[in-house]
Parts: C-alpha cells; structure tokens; sequence
C-alpha cells in the first residue's frame, strides 16, 4: 500500500513528452466522448496577497486506461521577487480509481508544464500546416521551453524566434536550444509571422495584433487562464479558425472570455473544441484554413493523462519516495 511521493526533478525524470501528447490526446477523445468527468476549476481568490488557489479534479476512462487525481495549484506573481519562489506553485494527487488509493503526490509545476506542452502540441498537429518549420514564442518563460520540446514532436520545426521584455530571459531561452534550432530573439511581430506561435504570457492587455501573424499562422494562445488576462488582438478572434479546451472555462477565463464577455465574438465565431477534432467529429486544418487558434485554458483531465505517464515510468524505474500514506 505504498505511496510515492515524486518532487520536480522526479516528474521532470519520468515524463516521456511523446507519450504525454498522446496521452493528452486521449484524455480530449474521451471528453468528448463523455468518458470524463471534470468538474468547474474552482478559485479561491487571495488578494491581500495578490494571488489565487485553484483545485482541478477530474477522472477519464481512455479506454486502455483510466485515471483520477487532482490538482491544487496556484498563481501568485509576486512570489519571484518577494519570496525567491516560482509563481506558480502546484501538487498533484494521483488516485487508483478502483480504491481510491492515492498512488502519488507529485509536483504539479513540472507536471502543469508538460501538460501545457501537450496540450499545445495536440492542438498545432491538427491546425497547423503539414510543412510548419518555424516556431515564435511571445514569452521566454518556463513554460516556453515545453512548448519548445511538444511543438518540435509534431512539427519539422528548425527556426525559432523568442520575444519578451527581459533580455536575460531571452538568452538564457536562446542558450538552451541553440545546439538543436536556428534560434534567436525578436520582437513580437518577428515571432508572430512564424508559422507557429505559442503564447504563454500573465498579460492582461493585448500582445499580438492582427497585423503581426502571417497569413497562415496557427496561434496557440496559452496565457490566458484568468477573467483579466489577454494576449490577443479581438480581430484576431474574429478572422481566424477558433478552437477551444472547454467552452464554459474559455468564455469564463481563457483568451476569448473578455471579448466574449463584451460581446465582441459570440458562439458563432468558435469553430468548436479539440476534442471534436481528435474525435474525427470536425476537421483539422484544411486547405482553405489561414489563421487558426486554439485558446488553451488548461484542463483537469491533461494533468491525470500526464500524471499517468509519469506514475506508470517512476514504477518502472524505481524513482521517488516510497511511504505507507494508507495504514492497512
């Protein structure tokens, strides 16, 4: 009846990105299919502390597997430079569904950020085009270089171009992929023209204008998870292909919340959810497609597909602390 307890460098050991893509995947299939159960992300706001909880649970039956956890985690910005801690913070509980046993507890940032790659990754194989070779990021955060590392599994990505307003951060990005990409810092246009853009900024005011993307670009928008945040021009959302995570987060919290709320787009101008796609229910990129975007608010379901991943290799390889959580 052991539990194992895996900290950050121990998810980051066991994530296998290829098999987290697919993993995601399966868990958008069996949402759409209705073999998942995903209950409202609920927040419990803390502004005395300029930050947030927010609890994700969910249980999905892929068919050759099934999975249940759930996820606590948090966003407080301030914790950089007041703290010398990370701003999002995040634990992961990983339960058989047949007992409830919990099988791990394991560190939710590193797992937020392979699922976040996942995520995208999914999304860019069915909307982007077949021939993408070029990536733009507007953000060189963490959650970049997962985006990076998913995007790369999908594509025959060989350019990238990074902007953001920090310039260490931009070298340290271009550093670490130097010896496998074409890769350099610019500005936010430079990346937005690429033929693959992953945004993965806390803006709460519009980054990329319509003018910035080219003619076919497939934008991941990846930032927005809050009522406030935006990355994207409105016009954007309106000219382009429109793909969602979930309807009821998107409209609440995701890229298309703000003008959805002001009633810029409406449910007309969302072409429908990933999972659709992954289901075979509507069409990925067609030829007739220019742009196209997926707006990503991070679902439950990714993080038990991608804590199972990392659950079913730590048992393989022996990794992270065992301890009797559960006394017979």
């Amino acid at each position: 009846m052991e539990t194992l307890l895996l900290d950050q460098a121990a998810v980051d050991a066991n994530a296998r990105m290829k098999e987290i893509i697919r993993a995601v995947e399966d868990a958008f299939a069996a949402y759409e299919r209705g073999d998942a159960q995903m209950p409202a992300k609920s927040y419990i706001d803390l502004p005395a502390y300029n930050g947030d909880f927010r609890s994700m649970p969910a249980y999905l039956d892929a068919g050759e597997w099934d999975a249940a956890g759930i996820k606590w985690v948090n966003v407080h910005p301030d914790n950089p430079k007041n703290f010398d801690l990370p701003t999002v913070l995040g634990t992961m509980i990983y339960s058989d569904p047949e007992t409830a046993r919990p099988l791990a507890i394991m560190d939710g940032t590193e797992l937020t950020m392979q699922r976040t790659g996942a995520a995208a990754a999914v999304a860019t194989d069915h909307l982007a085009r077949e021939d993408a070779r070029s990536l733009g990021l507007v953000g060189a955060g963490v959650q970049s270089y997962t985006q990076v590392e998913a995007i790369a599994d999908v594509r025959p990505i060989e350019e990238i171009v990074v902007a953001d307003l920090d310039d260490e951060a931009v070298a340290a990005f271009v550093e670490y992929f130097d010896d496998r990409f074409a890769v350099r810092g610019g500005s936010i246009p430079e990346a937005a023209a690429c033929d693959v853009l992953s945004t993965v900024t806390p803006s709460t005011t519009p980054l990329v204008s319509r003018d910035d993307l080219g003619e076919h670009t497939h934008v991941n928008a990846m930032g927005a998870d809050a009522a406030d945040k935006q990355e994207l021009d409105p016009a954007i959302l309106r000219d382009a292909r429109l793909v969602i995570d979930d309807h009821a987060q998107t409209t609440h919290s995701g890229e298309i919340s703000i003008p959805y709320a002001d009633g810029v787009i409406d449910d007309g101008d969302i072409d429908g959810a990933v999972g659709e796609i992954v289901v075979g229910e509507a069409s990925g990129r067609t030829p007739e497609d220019g742009i196209s975007v997926f707006d990503s608010t991070g679902l439950a379901i990714q993080d038990v597909a991608t804590a199972h991943v990392v659950y079913e290799h730590a048992r393989e390889n022996d990794n992270g602390e065992s301890f009797a959580f559960v006394s017979q």
